[in-house]
């Protein structure tokens, strides 16, 4: 069944759609009742499909909405996430909205979950990282009638409003930095890349700048987990153990690119003549290093800023208003790691 409005899907749409009674489907979402398994899973099956979330708080507020906005992020530990809801507090303390946080650790199935529990409670708006989605998540935020934010990301198709970056441009842009400044060997770290999809995206950027340029990666290592200094460090030493002659070594973030710099420095090696480097999203926090890592500022607080507007205005609009989207350009920070061309 197709939605024909922006209205919230409601019991009759999923029994029309499931073919039973608005009353069974209570019972099935419930858990309460007899109803056959046959029945549960026709129901079940109709709710994904649609995208329908049951409203935990229908008929407790005339506006069927709370003063709340979903906040859907991957992690608060990685150093990018929390400039993100600085800005999107800043906003939203000047109005009556206040966020509320949910974290997917980067798993599609999570994601799935934590919206599903959030919009159960009917928020006045979303604002959720990234453009990649399961079929679920997507249904129930085309579903839920409500202004959406995806952000971090351009690169794709919205659901609803977009603010962020494009990643893949970012690649690019350091490429042709590192290209201009006369490096040839060229390493590459970071995570893997199956469900950062933002960092896959930079990768693909970076790559395809430097084959444009007749240049292939020399050597590329990849881990799992959070970004560490250590891990920076180990994935250094490691893919120089195999490959010596790199002349540039380039992090997925800011904090192995740190633990990286850290160890050559100790192996007094020569930064940025014979070997530079340079990371990605531009930690205030490592401006204390005893170089300066080159990097790109991923435009965090301005993304949450932003969002958190968009969120503030449709709330407040008395008619359903058209989708934003805004574009931010990040900006490369040599520091004392890339030479100058």
């Amino acid at each position: 069944m197709a939605q024909k409005d922006n209205h919230p899907l409601t019991l009759r749409d999923v029994s029309e759609a499931a073919g039973v009674s608005e009353m069974t489907v209570s019972r099935v979402l419930r858990n309460k009742g007899d109803v056959s398994d046959g029945t549960r899973t026709r129901v079940l099956e109709a709710a994904k499909r649609l995208g329908y979330v049951p409203n935990k708080i229908a008929g407790a507020l005339a506006s069927n909405r709370v003063n709340l906005v979903a906040v859907i992020i991957p992690s608060m530990s990685n150093m990018v996430f929390p400039e993100v809801m600085t800005g999107i507090s800043q906003i939203l303390e000047e109005t009556s909205l206040q966020p509320v946080v949910g974290l997917t650790g980067y798993r599609p199935e999570k994601e799935e979950k934590v919206l599903y529990e959030m919009l159960s409670w009917r928020p006045s708006g979303v604002i959720i990282a990234g453009l990649e989605h399961s079929d679920a998540s997507r249904a129930m935020l085309r579903a839920s009638g409500i202004p959406v934010v995806e952000i971090m990301d351009v690169d794709g198709t919205p659901i609803d409003s977009v603010v962020g970056i494009s990643h893949r441009r970012a690649g690019q842009q350091m490429a042709q930095a590192i290209i201009k400044a006369g490096y040839k060997r060229i390493g590459f770290l970071g995570t893997k890349m199956p469900l950062d999809h933002r960092a896959r995206k930079r990768f693909e950027g970076f790559t395809e700048a430097l084959a444009k340029a007749g240049i292939e990666i020399a050597d590329q290592e990849f881990y799992s987990g959070g970004s560490a200094l250590l891990k920076g460090r180990e994935m250094t030493e490691e893919i120089l153990r195999r490959t010596p002659d790199i002349d540039f070594l380039y992090y997925s973030n800011d904090m192995i690119g740190a633990g990286g710099l850290l160890y050559l420095l100790e192996k007094g090696v020569d930064i940025p003549g014979e070997i530079g480097l340079a990371g990605f999203n531009g930690v205030e926090l490592l401006k204390g290093l005893p170089r300066e890592l080159a990097t790109m500022d991923a435009c965090r607080l301005e993304i949450g800023r932003k969002a958190a507007e968009i969120i503030a205005r449709r709330a407040e609009a008395d008619a359903p208003t058209d989708p934003e989207r805004i574009v931010l350009e990040p900006k490369i920070s040599l520091g004392d790691t890339l030479r100058l061309a």
